[in-house]
């Protein structure tokens, strides 16, 4: 079971799709274990985007990122991470498959309203970044039999 940080991104937020993502990522039969809505900090951005630093684009992340409200997440399945990305799209959402979220919402790769994490070890990395371990809820939904194999 692999879990993946989802931030839906102040532009997602500012159009009212916070319930639109939700409902995608709980049809494709992820299970939530973690979401609080909240105002980013200029030193949560940074680390969020250190890895960016220097590059010619970072300062607009992080004033981007503070702008407004994110709804931070935490979301788990069988191959969660893949999940979560396939059923984002691709980064440019012009080039992001139909019925993805990028694809029906978003146009421009600086308003692609969804944040989430690439691979397992910076899954690991940012969900612990975001949220403390007693924030993450361990639970069973009694559907799970009939979505996960094992």
């Amino acid at each position: 079971m692999e879990r993946t940080l989802v931030l839906v991104k102040p532009d997602g937020v500012q159009r009212g799709l916070i319930g639109e993502v939700i409902a995608r990522f709980e049809r494709r039969g992820l299970r939530l274990v973690a979401a609080k809505f909240m105002q980013v900090s200029k030193e949560l951005a940074e680390t969020h985007y250190a890895e960016h630093k220097g590059k010619v684009f970072y300062d607009g992340l992080i004033t981007y990122i503070v702008s407004g409200p994110v709804m931070a997440m935490v979301w788990e399945g069988p191959k969660g991470i893949e999940a979560v990305r396939q059923t984002v799209g691709s980064t440019k959402p012009v080039e992001a498959a139909p019925g993805t979220i990028r694809h029906d919402f978003a146009l421009e790769v600086g308003r692609n309203l969804i944040h989430a994490s690439d691979k397992p070890e910076t899954a690991e990395k940012e969900v612990a970044l975001w949220f403390k371990k007693d924030e993450l809820v361990e639970w069973k939904r009694a559907v799970d039999a009939w979505v996960f194999e094992k």
